[in-house]
């Protein structure tokens, strides 16, 4: 049995998923509501009072309690944090709301006629309304991929996993490693400034994946990453080519601009929309706000 500051008890019931510094458990409420949780429960080796929390996890429970007041439906919610010392380690405990299953696991029971127009639309606009949030909060998720996106049995979509997020400025130190490679915008892959149309980019991989059932781009290096998005996008003119980037244009590169249909099988609306949304140049990429009065949403 576990208690927090807040007097959330609860009793763990098994454990679901583990992480960087920690694992993640399946938890039930006593008292109260008898609730499912899901906690987060981090451990770190060493002197606390010198090392200390790592800074990621700072932001992140720094960010989960900045939104948790706003309370918006498509964002996983923050209930309680505690924080134990033991010895000369820490425990830190993030207990969330729990959602049985996330949205790779749940792409993985569609049967292979796929999902219908109507499924990928209501998935779809959950998740830009969520994103919408984030991005009018300055939040930049950075981490956007199936793993990382909650889908309840009565098919609530909820954004999680803020361990990569950051408050958005414009001095914001700008890491390279940021998000899963398949769903890594191009600008972060060729080492470039990058801003909230990161989250875009991963919002246009996973839509295109809501039709395929499979990852649009799976390279196993940046390079054939980049390699896989030129493929469907086409390769860009050496004008759109991000100037601060370190990798320089490679002049064997034959623009040949944008592919028309990155997804022959798509309809106008759901292609454009697509489109828009995997888009080389950042700042011609479309926002969450602007996607979601999209056609493909509202006719």
């Amino acid at each position: 049995m576990e208690a927090s500051s807040s007097r959330l008890c609860y009793e763990l019931l098994a454990e679901v998923g583990e992480g960087t510094y920690g694992k993640v458990y399946k938890a039930r409420e006593e008292g109260g509501e008898q609730r499912l949780l899901a906690v987060k429960k981090l451990h770190f080796r060493g002197d606390a009072s010198e090392a200390g929390i790592p800074a990621a996890m700072v932001r992140e429970v720094a960010l989960m309690r900045k939104m948790k007041y706003f309370n918006h439906p498509n964002v996983v919610k923050l209930l309680d944090v505690s924080v134990v010392p033991a010895g000369r380690s820490l425990d830190l405990s993030l207990v969330l709301e729990y959602v049985d299953q996330d949205l790779s696991t749940y792409l993985s029971k569609v049967p292979a006629s796929g999902l219908s127009k109507d499924a990928i639309k209501d998935v779809m606009h959950q998740l830009l309304s969520g994103l919408d949030f984030l991005h009018t909060n300055l939040v930049v998720h950075r981490d956007l991929k199936p793993e990382n996106i909650l889908v309840s049995s009565r098919r609530e979509v909820k954004i999680a996993d803020f361990g990569l997020a950051r408050i958005y400025s414009f001095n914001m130190a700008l890491t390279p490693g940021v998000v899963t490679l398949w769903y890594r915008a191009p600008e972060v892959l060729l080492n470039s400034v990058y801003m909230f149309s990161v989250d875009m980019w991963s919002v246009g991989c996973i839509f295109a994946e809501l039709f395929l059932l499979r990852p649009l781009f799976q390279g196993y290096t940046e390079a054939q990453q980049l390699q896989k998005i030129f493929e469907v996008i086409g390769v860009p003119t050496e004008e759109d080519w991000p100037r601060d980037s370190p990798i320089s244009y490679p002049s064997s590169f034959r623009p040949e601009g944008s592919c028309t249909k990155p997804l022959p099988s798509l309809g106008p609306q759901e292609h454009h929309l697509l489109s828009e949304c995997l888009t080389f140049r950042p700042s011609s990429r479309i926002s969450a706000a602007k996607a979601l009065t999209h056609p493909f949403f509202t006719k």
